[in-house]
């Protein structure tokens, strides 16, 4: 038989359990990116419905999947996402903040993604993103920079084995 005050332990200790995975949560839903993706413009062949969602699903967590990487100064949560130039990019982008000592977050993130181009057979994708949001620049847990940013790139992606990977990711001053 447990104690009235073992009980009460237990009890915090489960409200202690809540109270994190809710502050993960929020911290998750602080950086998921927001992704809309216009294909009616696409040519010369019309994007899929199927497609779409497989597009608009794997672009948001390569977006996601970035932000970790550059937070945790590490390519592991990249995942196969990013190959190609994307990924020497990626990897050289890491390489730099871990030499200079310093981490980076994209916070807030939303992307306007117009597709422009789908090869007729279906093996590369041409997206111009316009994407808002929160950078900043950490060096430990201090923040040393802080801006709001809108940035422009030109994305092209590949269908992989199992989902559609960047393949270039190039930022440009404007579409």
């Amino acid at each position: 038989m447990m104690t009235r005050s073992a009980r009460a332990g237990k009890c915090c200790g489960t409200i202690l359990v809540f109270a994190c995975l809710a502050a993960v949560y929020a911290r998750a839903a602080d950086t998921a990116p927001q992704v809309t993706l216009d294909i009616s413009k696409a040519a010369p062949r019309a994007v899929e419905p199927l497609t779409e969602r497989a597009l608009l699903r794997d672009y948001k967590f390569a977006w996601a999947n970035l932000a970790l990487a550059l937070e945790a100064n590490s390519t592991d949560p990249l995942n196969g996402l990013f190959v190609g130039n994307a990924s020497k990019w990626l990897g050289e982008a890491v390489d730099d903040q871990r030499r200079s000592g310093v981490t980076s977050r994209h916070l807030n993130q939303s992307h306007r993604v117009n597709a422009v181009f789908y090869a007729p057979e279906g093996d590369v994708i041409e997206l111009d993103d316009t994407a808002e949001y929160d950078y900043e620049i950490l060096d430990g847990s201090k923040s040393v920079h802080s801006e709001h940013r809108v940035d422009h790139y030109v994305v092209l992606m590949t269908p992989g084995a199992d989902r559609w990977v960047v393949r270039q990711l190039q930022a440009v001053q404007h579409f």
